[in-house]
């Protein structure tokens, strides 16, 4: 296959894949072996149209995929049901003092002793009491699971698409049972290795978190870094160095080459066995395949590893073989082995990367003086060309990146990295040298995590922008294209001009008089954003559980990022239950000059304001009025709730937190005429909540309830919206919609947009 050939294939069956991740739903599997006669018609019969065969391959290749690995997940009329499943820790294992997750590959699961269909990774949480957890060790756990299902929110992660293309076909907990034990080990594990060199290093290193860095260099063992950890990686664009990368494997490579010289320069008689070309080729190979293995086979490593592969190929069939067919053949290998590995943001900026590189950069001879202008040019390219991707996928991206990267990329690849791996080896050859070389390797990880600590700090660090449109995304990367095109070509500082779509995108805020509210989808909880004309109100910030997961800045502090909210004019948060509580830290620290409201102030981990029933504000036309907790009441947890009415000249909205029956009559009488209303259903649909008389006193044009999937308790209670049913008002759940838009027009009725869940529906989405 030529050039041109493999290049322009690459593209065709990277198209068809892509067309098929866009569908909402999938073709029947039965379909698919149709198109086979028509692909090898195509590619035989006539040649100027083999594009068009890789392309409709690539579809057909990437549907029966993602069909296989729907068809995988478990059965619906499993969900809620205890499994006794037996299988291996896919993976490292995480322990928390509340919880133990891992991955579990499963072998055999039954219910009541009879097998079922269940096969493949799951992800599990073991809550109480969990044992130590070794890798590869076998288990027999009873589990509670249900399908993955995550939460849609503006500018959130999808966690279904990336369970997709992890392959985790349930989430789940381990119950509480006698018979949970363990069933021993493999013999040979790459994760138990990979387990041992990082324990091998926390025992050698005293700083904790010195060995928490170098574990993430050495074996991608990123167990020990903290989400501050995480967050001075992203303020300085580093997040591809902290676990293995591509680079550290392309060293390795270079390793085993000097390694191949090593023994041909100390038994020169090889040679007339094995010449030294081919013979270095797979030496890279083979040392590459190992590191590869130890950051476990990650999508950047895989990546490089057969670009690797294609160049050792070359090498030993004595062929030549070009940067742009390596990367093309790589890209073809990865969508044959693994189609879906395009829902991870790792594979594009791998290869767009990687791509921008090798169109950009122009050879300047060899030396030092060359290798400097390639290594500080290159993080260039890569900051302004990744910029539309990193905003595209992240929803951020760091202005001090670029000169990060010239610090931190030739120190942790060709020092920290090298030291670090040494003293790998010796933990295995001589224990008793690994400490020392260890030590270097830590003092010099500490030394660069400080300096990327203060520039963490510095302006533009940390840059948000509003949710990235396609056509703006599109437009970026040209620029960046054309921005960095060879010599000679003119006017190439234009290309910035196609940047502007991206770095300034038109904001739709509501008119005078007019606002906007979005329910967010935060599981078991409550959070609310609501926007006027100049100013913007969080009502509530959903939970913050023990392990650390808090979705106010999971959830809520990306929302506003992607909504373009730079300024918060005021965090209100109904009462101290952790499901509305737990995440206002994260929010507050974000935007520290916003007033603080609370229900229950004594509660919060941070100083808060009560509100108090009678309290009022017009904001940009629109009016604001607290109607619970009465002034002087008593602390009466759930009914201390603020219950906040926001209202404008045609519609309003009630805010009603967790209140009970027992004060909703008060409520209602505080409501007063006035136009539609639009209800956020009270404690998520509790039974003791809504009552009927409530309901009648409100009249809701439209309820919305915002509650787990599959929740515990049950909400919303059938006779709940049974209630809501008679009365005539619609009830849209979070849980089924995703985050749910609310607008409030000058003169026109309250409308309810479509939840995210349906705003763009993919075939992975429950």
């Amino acid at each position: 296959m030529g050039r041109l050939t493999a290049i322009t294939a690459a593209l065709a069956l990277l198209l068809g894949v892509l067309l098929v991740q866009w569908l909402p739903r999938l073709p029947p599997r039965a379909w698919l072996p149709c198109l086979v006669p028509l692909i090898v018609l195509l590619a035989w019969r006539w040649p100027r149209w083999r594009w068009l065969a890789c392309l409709l391959f690539g579809a057909a290749w990437a549907a029966w995929h993602g069909a296989a690995a729907m068809d995988a997940r478990l059965p619906r009329a499993l969900e809620g049901v205890d499994l006794a499943v037996v299988g291996s820790i896919a993976d490292l294992p995480l322990s928390h003092p509340d919880a133990s997750r891992f991955s579990l590959r499963v072998e055999q699961a039954s219910v009541d002793g009879k097998p079922v269909a269940l096969h493949g990774r799951i992800s599990v949480s073991w809550y109480q009491d969990a044992p130590p957890l070794q890798p590869c060790s076998r288990w027999h756990l009873l589990l509670r699971l249900k399908r993955p299902r995550g939460l849609l929110d503006p500018g959130a992660a999808d966690s279904e698409r990336s369970a997709l293309e992890r392959g985790i076909v349930a989430t789940g907990y381990v119950r509480d049972d006698p018979d949970n034990r363990s069933l021993g080990g493999r013999r040979w594990c790459v994760n138990a290795i990979r387990d041992a060199v990082a324990r091998g290093i926390a025992a050698r290193v005293g700083d904790h978190h010195d060995a928490a860095l170098l574990q993430a260099f050495t074996v991608g063992d990123t167990r020990g870094l903290q989400p501050q950890d995480w967050a001075v990686a992203r303020a300085n664009g580093v997040s591809h160095l902290i676990a293995i990368s591509g680079f550290h494997v392309g060293v390795a490579a270079v390793f085993g080459v000097w390694l191949a010289w090593l023994s041909y320069a100390l038994w020169p008689g090889l040679g007339l066995r094995l010449p030294r070309p081919q013979a270095q080729a797979a030496a890279a190979l083979l040392v590459a395949t190992m590191y590869s293995a130890l950051a476990g086979f990650g999508l950047p490593t895989v990546r490089t590893l057969l670009m690797i592969a294609v160049v050792t190929l070359a090498r030993c069939s004595r062929r030549g073989s070009g940067g742009a067919q390596s990367l093309a053949l790589a890209m073809i290998a990865i969508l044959l082995f693994d189609p879906l590995a395009v829902l991870a943001a790792g594979f594009w900026l791998s290869f767009i990367g990687v791509g921008f590189l090798m169109l950009c950069l122009q050879s300047r001879g060899r030396g030092l003086r060359a290798f400097l202008h390639e290594l500080t040019a290159g993080q260039l390219v890569m900051t302004v060309a990744l910029l539309p991707l990193t905003m595209w996928f992240f929803g951020q991206a760091s202005l001090v990146g670029a000169l990060s990267n010239l610090i931190a990329v030739p120190l942790v690849s060709f020092v920290i990295v090298p030291c670090a791996l040494g003293g790998m080896l010796m933990l295995g050859l001589c224990p008793p040298l690994a400490g020392p070389v260890l030590w270097l390797a830590a003092r010099m990880a500490h030394a660069q995590w400080w300096l990327l600590e203060q520039m963490a700090t510095w302006p533009g660090a940390h840059w948000y922008l509003p949710t990235v449109q396609p056509w703006a995304l599109l437009l970026a990367v040209l620029g960046a294209l054309w921005l960095f095109m060879p010599r000679g070509i003119p006017l190439r500082w234009l290309g910035l001009l196609l940047f502007l779509p991206l770095l300034r995108p038109p904001l739709s805020t509501p008119p005078e008089g007019a606002f906007q509210a979005w329910v967010l989808d935060v599981g078991q909880g409550l959070s609310v954003l609501l926007r006027t004309h100049d100013h913007v109100l969080v009502y509530d910030a959903g939970a913050r559980y023990p392990s650390g997961f808090d979705l106010g800045e999971a959830v809520v502090l990306p929302a506003l990022h992607a909504l373009g909210v730079g300024r918060l004019d005021l965090l209100m948060i109904s009462h101290g239950d952790n499901d509305h509580a737990g995440g206002a830290r994260v929010v507050a620290e974000a935007f520290p000059d916003a007033p603080r409201y609370a229900g229950e102030p004594a509660r919060m981990h941070l100083p808060m304001r009560q509100c108090v029933a009678g309290q009022a504000w017009t904001w940009d036309g629109v009016r604001f009025r607290v109607l619970n907790p009465p002034a002087g009441a008593a602390d009466r947890d759930n009914d201390s709730s603020c219950v906040l009415l926001v209202e404008n000249r045609s519609g309003r909205l009630l805010l009603s937190g967790d209140i009970s029956s027992a004060v909703e009559p008060s409520v209602a009488a505080s409501l007063g005429a006035g136009p539609p209303v639009v209800l956020l259903v009270p404690h998520h649909g509790s039974k003791t909540s809504s009552g009927a008389g409530f309901i009648a006193a409100v009249q809701p044009s439209v309820a919305i309830v915002s509650a787990g999937w599959r929740n515990r308790f049950g909400h919303p209670k059938p006779e709940v919206l049974a209630r809501y049913a008679a009365a005539g008002a619609p009830v849209f759940n979070t849980a089924v919609q995703g985050a749910i838009a609310l607008d409030f027009p000058v003169d026109a009725p309250p409308r309810r947009e479509a939840g995210w869940r349906q705003r763009q529906p993919r075939y992975w989405r429950e």
